[in-house]
């Protein structure tokens, strides 16, 4: 675990508990870096000052609020501490709640919980009243330079803190084309109901995180490693032509898409109840991902980046790359004197 991002307490009522807050999620992604295509240089970016053009290093860089245009009030991390001690040191709950009762969409970022030194005991009796209650605690926490709300969650032996996000964050889905369940054109049908729901408990399981994985990552890497076995470590992939555009304005077929989704993961019990309506064959099974190559699948690390002085093969096929242009050349001047020469022969 990494070192803690923010020390302080939990405070409710004349309880207060010293924790400590670490990072609950690890972004993974793939790291690609932005090259030059004329000689595949990195490109890189400079903090400069705007009123002289000079590079400015990390030492010489203080924060500042703008509350005039061009005018400045210098904040350093000191000031925004003693602007409220008490807010940026504290997690201080304001009541709770039922977890049922705050929507999804408000949940943002979580954050683990620690209990700090000397603070196992009332940690653990914070935990197990969230546990028995079954409640969640709405606070408020200052990270950085903003006041969050936050929700206190009980998850197995660890107090979670996720940060939610404020109402006047959350933008007004009313102006957006949702249809009505009165709407005449979006409709649905019993029996359409009835096969969804059977689909829905055709693909019912448990809830098991491990089994899902960032596979689109895995397969760009996979093609990575065939890149770089390949030679083809600076060469830049051309854009295939335009696929013919999806047509739009068709009626889907609605009963059709669920049939051919229930052939996939059928639910016998629920489909039986559907024998009566459902008159069509089965749909084709679906076709098995192909499987990555051995030497192409597995743990390994990510490739290195590409770099400028890269493998002797990458610079061959960069100066045959420079040479196809001279060649052209070459044989369009051969082929305007060709002429010449059978006269003189």
């Amino acid at each position: 675990m990494a070192r803690s991002m923010w020390k302080g307490a939990i405070s409710f009522g004349l309880v207060h508990i010293p924790v400590d807050m670490y990072p609950a999620v690890e972004t993974k992604g793939l790291d690609l870096t932005m090259l030059d295509r004329r000689d595949f240089s990195p490109v890189g970016f400079k903090r400069y000052n705007k009123g002289n053009g000079k590079e400015v290093v990390w030492d010489d860089i203080v924060k500042g609020y703008e509350y005039e245009d061009g005018e400045y009030v210098v904040l350093s991390d000191e000031d925004l501490r003693r602007a409220n001690p008490e807010a940026t040191q504290t997690i201080d709950i304001q009541a709770f709640v039922d977890a049922g009762d705050v929507p999804l969409i408000y949940y943002d970022q979580p954050y683990y919980l620690a209990p700090g030194k000397g603070g196992a005991k009332v940690y653990a009796l914070l935990r197990e009243t969230l546990r028995e209650a079954g409640k969640i605690g709405i606070a408020h926490v200052v990270i950085r330079v903003k006041q969050h709300l936050a929700a206190l969650i009980c998850v197995g032996d660890t107090i979670v803190l996720n940060t939610l996000r404020y109402p006047d964050e959350m933008r007004d889905a009313g102006e957006l084309k949702i249809p009505s369940p009165n709407s005449k054109t979006a409709s649905v049908t019993v029996k359409e109901l009835k096969m969804a729901m059977a689909l829905v408990e055709g693909m019912s399981e448990d809830w098991a995180p491990a089994q899902y994985h960032d596979s689109y990552r895995e397969d760009v890497l996979a093609l990575v490693k065939k890149k770089i076995k390949a030679k083809q470590t600076k060469t830049i992939t051309q854009p295939e032509p335009e696929k013919e555009k999806r047509t739009t304005g068709k009626v889907i077929d609605l009963v059709a898409l669920l049939q051919a989704s229930l052939g996939k993961k059928p639910a016998k019990a629920a489909l039986a109840a559907l024998d009566d309506d459902d008159d069509d064959d089965d749909p084709p099974p679906r076709k098995s991902r192909k499987p990555v190559d051995e030497e192409d699948s597995g743990d390994d690390q990510p490739p290195p980046r590409a770099r400028k002085a890269a493998t002797s093969g990458a610079r061959a096929t960069a100066t045959k790359a420079a040479a196809k242009p001279a060649a052209k050349k070459a044989a369009a001047k051969s082929a305007t004197k060709a002429p010449a020469r059978k006269k003189a022969a």
